[in-house]
């Protein structure tokens, strides 16, 4: 059994909630005329969700299993 957690900082949690939203919002403003305006400002949002999510370093969450032989 591994003891490994793939969990997550709450940090790193918030910024893929940003980045989700955003893709929700631009995803919303598509079938919507197309809405670009919306479109455009979801697609601002999941910038500034990558922008969190290198701030806080969301890659230094991944456990790697050790190597089995």
């Amino acid at each position: 059994m591994s003891s490994n957690s793939h969990a997550g900082r709450p940090a790193s949690w918030i910024a893929v909630v940003v980045i989700f939203a955003g893709f929700l919002l631009g995803g919303i403003a598509l079938p919507m005329g197309p809405n670009w305006i919306l479109f455009w400002v979801g697609a601002g949002v999941v910038v500034a969700g990558g922008l969190v999510a290198l701030v806080v370093d969301i890659m230094s969450d991944v456990v790697l299993e050790e190597q089995r032989r």
